[in-house]
């Protein structure tokens, strides 16, 4: 990779924890070349590393960068990743080194795998896929555009997980079959230890064990 400086957008808990990803990823270049990226606390250090806002960011003399996102808001995640691009902006695709991928496996940009996460085999997964700390995708899964897994998701074969769906800590998804995968619906959100046995419709929250739709009062 030919960029001089590499930022991590969000300057959070977890922009902490994907900060080391991103150093073990690219061992070829100094401390100097890594930075934060968070305009409500720029001006300020983080782990040794400065926080810019994003605009001295771009201001800054270096010619080529790159950016991983690291916000779970998928929303926000989507704002943030229209921006860069139109700023002409790589988008770095981040994992640990311990992440297991297997055959098959066809991943967009701009996703980012932590420690102890596995992808199986014959999975197509969208762009900007968060995956936490030791999460899996099991076989012949689909899972669209800016879905965020939080920590320990257990996402069985035959899946289908649509755009900006959240899966809460610990979930276990049941797995689907070929002839009729188990659907998680668009902006979806997925409570946490629940274990979904059947499908959810777009924009739902479930919750519990089996799951249900969190009803609204």
């Amino acid at each position: 990779m030919t960029v001089s400086l590499i930022g991590v957008y969000g300057a959070s808990g977890f922009g902490k924890e994907v900060m080391p990803l991103v150093r073990m990823q690219y061992p070829q270049f100094s401390n100097d070349s890594f930075v934060f990226i968070d305009d409500g606390q720029a001006g300020t250090l983080l782990n040794g590393y400065p926080v810019l806002g994003y605009a001295e960011f771009l201001d800054r003399l270096n010619t080529d960068k790159a950016v991983t996102i690291a916000i779970a808001n998928s929303q926000i995640r989507e704002k943030l990743a229209i921006r860069l691009t139109q700023d002409g902006i790589q988008h770095l695709n981040i994992r640990a080194n311990n992440t297991v991928i297997l055959d098959e496996v066809d991943i967009g940009e701009g996703s980012l795998f932590c420690s102890f996460t596995c992808l199986t085999s014959n999975i197509k997964i969208g762009k900007f896929f968060h995956a936490n700390i030791y999460s899996y995708v099991a076989h012949d899964c689909v899972i669209g555009d800016y879905v965020t897994f939080a920590p320990s998701v257990k996402c069985n074969g035959n899946v289908h997980i649509e755009d900006h769906a959240y899966i809460g800590t610990g979930a276990v998804i049941k797995q689907g079959t070929p002839d009729k995968p188990l659907v998680i619906g668009k902006g979806a959100v997925v409570g946490m230890g629940a274990v979904v046995t059947k499908s959810v419709p777009a924009g739902a929250t479930v919750i519990g064990n089996p799951a249900r739709i969190l009803e609204k009062k």
